[in-house]
This record gives structure tokens, sequence and C-alpha cells, in this order.
């Protein structure tokens, strides 16, 4: 059997030894502690020297009712008692049949066929296939193609990674899985055409979806992915009109619209689906991080009648599956967690507080280094600039210095956990717990504004 294992003292230097962080330059941390988080309460989280931070980011976008909710892990380990573990490949569980209804209630239209998944990754690759076969399966064997934006995050699995539009990301892995193609997002602070005409600049970002089915032929392409609010490059919101120009050419070319709703959903943007904020009806909706609050790991697919249709006939199957895909003790939690949204009102507390928080924001313009302020709901991107007046970036050795060298670090060490991010423009990410009030924006603000005043001088 040999000696037991003892248990570190040294978290930090154990960490490195041993725990490969997720999109993390390890080397960072070769002389340099870890950042060590050992509890939550509310919208504040703890290191191992009992340090407060505010968690500006609400974990990653997940943790919407806040941390140290005990109802929740209540719910968990009554669940694990009684099933901790039962597969959904050919048989149910109470939990799973429970929460795809309540999924299903909440969402539009004829979105009623609920294909559980452990994170969104895995619903974004889900979805691509589903979409695929479907089209084989209605008699249009040729529709595989995928379109998605500029610089949008999907997923790090081989088909999300190839949806992504982000050359950096997918560079190291290639060749990626075939026929992902990208059209422009809807950054209208860099509009190439338009910037002064919101609908008109959305009608053309719209369009240039059609122009990539019509140049890669509507009998190639099966399925348009898109956020509601872009993440990556720094929360680009949707222009007046665009989703409901979207969802008429995917009417016209049998392309179906996926709507990857993985950050968006469940009350970032103060709606359960993040579509009926916008006004549109998606034939499958991609969902995850704040359906448990993270407290327990789970995603889906939540699809229409109409493209599920084909699936239930016959002997047609759709051969895909994970091992722990609505696992009952995280269909528990996510049960529990929406009962919280409902008894606390948490998507409306976000639309009543959506303009104070923009507005609280919005007082960084003063800063000569803030050059755009930008989002939704509970989801806020910063965008930085070396020139106000032209809306000049800085170079990637600059946004290197900068954002990893300085902005980053210091923000933390000042109690904001939040993300500092150069993929596309360089921007700072805020989105806090859906329990956030005016006393947590000014907080963020404060911080943000007291880094980026001292970033400035030196520039």
């Amino acid at each position: 059997m040999g000696n037991p294992i003892a248990v570190s003292k040294d978290l930090s230097q154990t960490a490195y030894d041993h725990l490969w962080m997720h999109f993390t330059r390890m080397s960072s941390y070769e002389n340099a502690p870890v950042p060590t988080i050992v509890r939550g309460e509310g919208t504040y989280i703890f290191d191992d020297k009992g340090k407060r931070y505010l968690d500006g980011l609400a974990g990653l976008f997940v943790v919407q009712a806040g941390h140290g909710r005990a109802e929740l892990a209540e719910a968990a380990a009554k669940q694990a008692q009684e099933l901790a573990f039962f597969p959904v490949w050919s048989y149910a569980h109470p939990k799973a049949i429970e929460l795809a209804e309540r999924l299903a209630h909440h969402a539009p239209g004829d979105l009623n066929k609920v294909f559980f998944t452990t994170g969104g990754g895995e619903a974004v690759e889900t979805a691509w296939k589903l979409a695929k076969q479907y089209h084989k399966l209605t008699g249009n064997p040729t529709k595989y193609k995928v379109i998605s934006r500029a610089v949008a995050y999907h997923g790090t699995p081989q088909g999300a990674l190839a949806i992504t539009g982000l050359p950096a990301l997918k560079a190291p892995f290639e060749p990626l899985v075939p026929g992902a193609y990208k059209v422009p997002n809807t950054n209208i602070y860099r509009a190439p055409i338009h910037g002064d005409d919101p609908e008109a600049f959305g009608r053309w970002a719209a369009d240039q979806i059609e122009q990539q089915i019509l140049f890669e032929g509507p009998d190639t392409v099966a399925a348009v992915f898109l956020e509601p609010v872009q993440n990556a490059g720094g929360c680009f919101p949707p222009p007046p009109g665009y989703f409901q120009r979207v969802r008429e050419i995917c009417d016209t070319y049998n392309v179906l619209l996926v709507s990857d709703e993985v950050i968006c959903a469940f009350g970032r943007l103060g709606t359960m689906f993040a579509c009926d904020k916008f006004g549109y009806v998606p034939d499958i909706i991609t969902c995850a991080k704040g359906m448990t609050s993270g407290y327990s790991p789970i995603g889906a697919a939540v699809i229409s009648d109409r493209i599920a249709e084909p699936f239930f006939k016959g002997s047609n199957t759709f051969l895909h599956g994970y091992t722990f895909g609505g696992h009952p003790v995280s269909a528990a939690v996510a049960l529990t967690n929406l009962d919280i949204f409902e008894r606390e009102g948490l998507n409306q507390h976000v639309l009543d507080n959506e303009a104070a928080f923009h507005a609280t924001l919005s007082k960084l313009h003063d800063l000569p280094i803030v050059g755009d302020v930008r989002g939704n709901g509970f989801f806020y991107g910063i965008e930085l600039v070396k020139d106000k007046a032209t809306k000049e970036s800085f170079t990637p050795e600059e946004c290197e210095q900068l954002l990893y060298g300085f902005v980053s670090k210091k923000l933390f060490e000042n109690g904001l956990y939040c993300r500092a991010d150069d993929r596309g423009d360089p921007v700072i990410q805020v989105a806090p717990p859906l329990i956030s009030d005016q006393s947590t924006f000014d907080e963020i603000e404060q911080i943000v504004r007291g880094v980026l005043a001292e970033a400035w001088t030196r520039i």
C-alpha cells in the first residue's frame, strides 16, 4: 500500500507542481504564488490568506445567485443520498425529467426537447452534430457547414473550437473540424461601415451572413451559431433588428439558427433565455454556466420540436451522449437554483438595475484610456485605447505589458476579480452575480478607475 499521502501545507507550490490550470501561462507561477480561493459569500470571494475580493465575473459568468447558498448545497447532498448517479442513455431519472420540463417551459416557441451535457462546449458540439444529422435525415445530406462571427468564442472541443473565431486559440490544434466559416461581428465601436447608424449597421452585419451562405452555397450550410451578446472581444450587443434579419435569412435558406447562450442565459441579461430579450426564436439554444449558479456542472441544448421530429421516427437515433449529461445531482441543484430565481425575482432585479450598472460604468468615460463601455444586463466590457479621438488601440507588445504586466494583476491586488482580456481589442470585462446592487457597481467602478488611472501614467 505504501505510505499515505501527506497533505501539503503549501497550497501554492502544490498547485504549481500538480494542478495544470486552464488557459493559464504556467510559467507565470514558477516563482510567484498561485492565487488560491478558498471561500465565497454573496458577491465576495476569499483567498487562503483571508483577503476578500469582489467577484466581478461571477466566477466565470456562472455564480448568478451568489456564493455560499446553503440551499443549493443541501439540494446536492439530498439528491446524492437518494440517487447519486444514473445515465440518461435509454433511461430517465426524475430530476432530469423535471429539469427538462422546466427548461422547455422557459424556452421560447416550440423549443421543447432538452439534450443534457456537462458544459457549454459540449452543448455547442451537440448542436453542430445535431444540425448535420437533421439535414441528412430531411434529405439535405450536403448541408454540413456552419457560420459564426469573428472573435467569437464557442468552446474548446474540436468542433466548437472550429466554430470559435479566435485564430490564436485555434492555431495550436489545427487542423480542426472542417466547414466552419466566419462573418463580421456586431462591434459598432469599430464598425467598418454605418458606425453612426445602429439599425443600418445591424442590417449590414446580418446581410454578411446571407452573403456567406450564398458564397458557400445554400445547399452546404447547416447552421449559424451566434451569441445574443458576443463575449470575446468585449460584450458586443446586437444592433436593433439584427436578429430579426438573421432569422429571416436562416428561414430563407433552410439554415438552423443556434443561439449560443452559455453565458447569456439564466438571468445574465435579465431574462431566463437571452433570445427573449432581443425578440427572436432560434432553432436550438445552447446553455450551461448559470443553470446551477455553478454549484454543480451541467449544460444543455434545447431543441425545437420541428428539428427534433425526424429523430423521433422509426429507427432514427442521435448517436451522441455524455456519461455525466443530465447528472441527477446537477439536475437537482439546477431545479433549486431556478426556484431561487423565481422566489427572489433575480431576472427582474437585473432588468431593474441594468441601467444603473451601465450608468456607473459609464463614468469611466472621463478617463483618457477608456474608449468604449458596452454590454447588456449585468454583462459589460470596457475597451481600452491609446487615443480616444482616433480609437487607436494598443500593439500586441503594449497589451502584454499593459494588461498582463499591470492591469490584470493590479485589479486583483486591489480587491476585484474580473477579466482583463485582449482576445480582439483590449478590454476589461465585468459580470457580477445577479444579486449585485448599486454598492457593487460603485465598488467595481472605483477599483477599475484607480487601476486605469495608474495604468495611463505608465504608457
